[in-house]
């Protein structure tokens, strides 16, 4: 099977690239790097020639209220049109729990209009909902520190390792189109601020994290169930302390001075 991963070199596509190849599938990475732009189209006409399925899991490179909701409406846009030309029969999309709960950002917003397009297309589709992933504790950490003082929400979260994400997302893409959501979570709740304060000890980082029921979540108020996934959710076993075990140290933040 031809399967095109648009955004196969980031975090989440270069997993499911690899463990769609692993699985004895022609799994094509894509990117503006491979001379695919799903801004622009250019370069989308000649990847998706064979493909059966396509994976979105690319993201905006700016936050930036316009900029996020122009990147997701265009690109998606873009994408679904090509796919309608060249026969694709099974769009799957990587987005985020809680898009329809947390209207206040601008990212959240962006993911719904994607989303809408997506199931508006009329083109078989899947669509996987994942939380936070624990490799961007230490940008969630970073933005909200003033000082050596690091503000959160006590709201709950309940964080995922991206290899099971990415699980997900090739186990979705070679299955049968869902033509609805399936969410997907790691193994514990906990408070947003709990999360930080652990992470942040076992890397042996001093910052102080207070919670703080009004401090922003990349801008927006979080309520307590905003980010933790419904009844029925998938649930991987990975903990954060199992995932931390295996990142190299190299990459594992020093304490703050």
């Amino acid at each position: 099977m031809k399967i095109v991963v648009i955004g196969g070199t980031g975090l989440i596509g270069s997993k499911v690239v690899a463990k769609l190849s692993e699985h004895g599938h022609e799994a094509i990475s894509a990117s503006p790097n491979s001379g695919v732009n799903t801004l622009t189209g250019e370069g989308l006409a000649e990847v998706l020639v064979g493909a059966q399925v396509v994976i979105d899991v690319s993201n905006s490179p700016s936050f930036e209220e316009t900029a996020v909701m122009d990147f997701f409406t265009t690109s998606t846009t873009n994408l679904l049109a090509a796919e309608k030309v060249a026969g694709v029969t099974h769009h799957v999309a990587l987005s985020v729990v809680g898009t329809d709960r947390l209207p206040s950002s601008g990212y959240f917003r962006a993911k719904v209009a994607q989303e809408n397009l997506i199931k508006e297309s009329g083109l078989p589709y899947s669509i996987v909902h994942a939380t936070q992933f624990y490799e961007f504790v230490k940008s969630i950490a970073q933005a909200a520190t003033e000082g050596n003082t690091v503000r959160l929400s006590h709201a709950l979260i309940q964080p995922i390792a991206a290899e099971d994400v990415a699980t997900t997302v090739g186990r979705t893409a070679v299955g049968t189109p869902l033509n609805g959501t399936v969410e997907i979570a790691g193994p514990i709740q906990l408070g947003l601020d709990e999360l930080v304060r652990g992470a942040l000890a076992l890397r042996g980082d001093t910052r102080e994290v207070l919670a703080d029921a009004n401090a922003p979540y990349f801008g927006a108020i979080l309520e307590e169930r905003t980010l933790v996934p419904g009844a029925g959710a998938t649930l991987f076993e990975t903990t954060f302390e199992q995932w931390l075990a295996t990142q190299p140290v190299a990459a594992q933040p020093t304490p703050a001075s």
